[in-house]
């Protein structure tokens, strides 16, 4: 490594993106190139860092296959930085591989940390976390560990865990102040927030409506109460859950008796809510009573569904109250997050189906929503799917493709 190379990668190591142009941007000899690569995209010009790191790997000779494997895997975080997840995950396992064999075990984590998060991108929580479980996460680089842990707390968040979330969270910030990388520090910040936002609203028999952040709806859903989730579009009692979301005439009558509760509904409450209509007719009776029964049966293990001489009420099992969850504000844009909240992969027409709208009234919601950075999409045409954008942004620590030990 001569002295340009070395001085450079120093003051990429130091987040000096920067200065390390200024001794590298006028060489295009592979090392100089993958520099110049890493230092584009830590400035955010990913599309001419991907560029870069392309013919760094591809002027690295086959005796070279240490430097190759680490542009290929800076080029995947680039990838992930794009929001580009289209490329096999082969070629960066086969990177990992090689830099495993030789040794390279910061790089290698890293390597692997990029497919944690690719896979958290996805909606793929339960492959991300096995994959997480997996790591050997002893002796990494502080600014490695932080971003170990910032996954961790992204599984934990998603799946409603904020004990896990919140410890994950205290651990990836001592180890971004020991790294003393700003944007890091930033991101834990961000994802420390979101456990302070609010996450849903309770409505409970008829009181007035109350905020709850992630913490305090864990505890509800924990507490036995036969809860209308009307975020994720279930029912919910104890450990048990029943899906609606794509039952959405099932939602609505379900949705409306747990309002109700422990009142009844009338009859043609019920079927201006399920049916849109104003003007019922004996047509319109006899479909509720197909639905009501229908509903009765998917729910019978939590609740039963009773008649009354207006209408109907709800039953639930063991003497449960009944709670409902609403999004933490009012819309369809506000039903829309609350399905992605999860991060799970939706499809447009799956999201029509569970929201009881037009799927083009759901793709503009959708633009509407991408604009604003609160979705993202990925992949293209009938296989596109949606997802919430993740709880924490995922800062780019971008390997260094020379000889110098990441630390």
């Amino acid at each position: 490594m001569d002295s340009l190379i070395a001085a450079a990668a120093r003051a990429l190591v130091a987040g000096d993106a920067i200065g390390a142009l200024k001794h590298v941007a006028l060489r295009d000899d592979p090392p100089a190139l993958a520099l110049r690569g890493t230092a584009m995209a830590q400035l955010g010009e990913y599309p001419r860092a991907r560029e870069l790191l392309r013919r760094a790997a591809g002027g690295f000779g086959h005796h070279e296959e240490l430097s190759r494997a680490r542009c290929i895997v800076a080029e995947a975080e680039v990838a992930l930085a794009m929001r580009d997840l289209g490329g096999s995950p082969r070629t960066l396992a086969a990177a990992t591989s090689a830099l495993e064999a030789r040794a390279d075990r910061a790089n290698a984590l890293q390597a692997r940390l990029i497919a944690v998060r690719r896979l958290l991108l996805l909606g793929r929580l339960d492959e991300a976390a096995a994959s997480l479980a997996s790591l050997d996460a002893s002796g990494l680089p502080p600014s490695l560990t932080a971003v170990a842990e910032l996954a961790a707390a992204e599984v934990a968040l998603r799946s409603l865990r904020t004990a896990p979330a919140r410890a994950a969270l205290v651990r990836a910030h001592e180890a971004a102040e020991r790294a003393r990388v700003p944007a890091l520090l930033a991101e834990v910040a961000e994802a420390r927030a979101a456990l302070e936002r609010p996450a849903a609203r309770r409505l409970h028999a008829g009181e007035h409506e109350q905020a709850l952040r992630l913490d305090k709806v864990e505890a509800l859903l924990g507490s036995g109460a036969l809860v209308l989730d009307a975020c994720r579009r279930g029912l919910r009692a104890g450990d048990a859950w029943l899906p609606l979301a794509r039952r959405p005439v099932l939602f609505v009558l379900a949705l409306a008796l747990a309002e109700a509760w422990p009142s009844d509904i009338e009859r043609n409450a019920l079927i201006a809510r399920a049916f849109r209509t104003r003007q019922p007719d004996e047509t319109h009776r006899a479909r509720l009573r197909v639905e009501i029964g229908r509903l009765r049966a998917l729910v019978k293990p939590l609740a039963r569904i009773e008649a009354s001489a207006r209408g109907f009420v709800l039953v639930p099992q063991g003497e449960r109250d009944v709670v409902v969850l609403v999004p933490p504000i009012d819309g369809d844009q506000a039903s829309l997050l609350a399905l992605l909240a999860d991060g799970a992969a939706w499809s447009t027409s799956a999201l029509a189906l569970a929201l009881d709208a037009s799927q083009r009234t759901v793709q503009r919601a959708l633009v509407e929503l991408e604009a604003a950075q609160r979705v993202r999409a990925v992949g293209r045409a009938r296989s596109q799917r949606w997802l919430a954008p993740p709880l924490a942004g995922f800062t780019t620590i971008l390997l260094l493709p020379g000889a110098l030990p990441l630390t």
